[in-house]
């Protein structure tokens, strides 16, 4: 018996902040649903680059930045059963280059510096912000653009300077938090469309 067994049941009240957290994030996921087509769209695009042998370039900041980890450890490792790996790369992630530009080029560069090193022709930038007002998101998807790779953002409510600075944008509605929330939704409901993709080409059916 475990120590939950154990615990007398207690009734949460309806002023609860956790019922509250819930109930508004119920409604920035419902909301977020009429955003399904273009996710969809996206990913099977996504799937489509990455078997050609292009690349997924992410960033974020903050609790973003996990979630771009987040995405490309989906991409490299696997998702919904076995594949084979994808280049996928998390600029946040990259802690030595991430503080080197940020000392000498300051943090409005951090993302934008490596874009002009790693993005090709074919590549997909991917950036996520819940505010859509990051200065370097916005020089990051203005390097993207320089460097011929397609830049797609996921942010908060917009329109915003990162949406209008990207090829393609998904602004969810809500509150900081429950955008987040629902980006990480999105994120694996595209995981989801990508994999059913690469199964579909690996057996044979185009």
């Amino acid at each position: 018996m475990s120590l939950l067994d154990t615990m007398p049941i207690r009734i949460v009240p309806e002023a609860s902040p956790v019922v509250s957290h819930f109930r508004e994030l119920s409604n920035a996921i419902a909301a977020a649903e009429r955003h399904a087509d273009r996710l969809e769209t996206m990913a099977l695009e996504l799937a489509e680059r990455l078997l050609r042998g292009q690349r997924l370039l992410v960033a974020g900041n903050g609790g973003s930045a996990a979630e771009a980890q987040h995405l490309t450890a989906e991409l490299v490792g696997r998702f919904d059963g076995d594949r084979e790996a994808f280049s996928a790369l998390a600029l946040n992630a990259e802690t030595s280059s991430v503080t080197a530009i940020g000392n000498d080029y300051g943090f409005d560069e951090v993302f934008a510096r490596q874009v002009r090193a790693h993005a090709r022709a074919g590549d997909i930038l991917l950036l996520l912000s819940t505010s859509g007002a990051s200065a370097n998101l916005v020089r990051a998807a203005e390097a993207g653009r320089s460097a011929g790779a397609t830049t797609w953002a996921l942010t908060g409510p917009g329109p915003n300077a990162l949406s209008r600075a990207v090829d393609e944008a998904v602004c969810f509605a809500g509150a900081a938090p429950h955008v987040q929330e629902a980006q990480l939704a999105a994120i694996h409901a595209m995981c989801r469309v990508f994999d059913a993709r690469v199964r579909d080409r690996e057996g044979g059916r185009s």
